[in-house]
């Protein structure tokens, strides 16, 4: 039950950003959230665009093995891992606070689910 919650509030979050990048990435509050300039913003558009698409595949992909119940189990572990890949990657690359806003997340999830809790 706490694998199936941190994994449904991970795919929330993921949902969360596909919105942000694909339909929300020139507002004044998505620009603050990322940290971002108004000229920056309109030029990344599209970018941000794509990025967000590709958080909605981790999203759907563990919702996709949640709602397989205990066969989506190898499902979930993958697309948990390409989360914390991901989160990695950015914090890395981006900005160190992904690490805590995505990839931690996805690894005590992944935690939970090798420990089935």
């Amino acid at each position: 039950m706490i694998t199936f919650m941190l994994a449904l509030v991970i795919a929330a979050l993921h949902i969360w950003i596909l919105v942000m990048e694909m339909f929300l990435w020139c507002t004044p509050r998505v620009r603050k959230v990322f940290g971002t300039t108004e000229e920056f913003a309109a030029a990344t558009r599209v970018l941000a665009g794509n990025q967000g698409l590709y958080n909605g595949f981790l999203a759907a992909g563990l919702v996709f093995g949640l709602a397989r119940g205990e066969v989506g189990r190898p499902d979930v572990a993958f697309f948990l891992a390409c989360v914390v890949v991901a989160g990695l990657y950015g914090a890395a690359t981006a900005n160190r606070r992904i690490l805590f806003v995505q990839a931690v997340p996805a690894a005590l999830a992944l935690a939970a689910l090798a420990l089935r809790i």
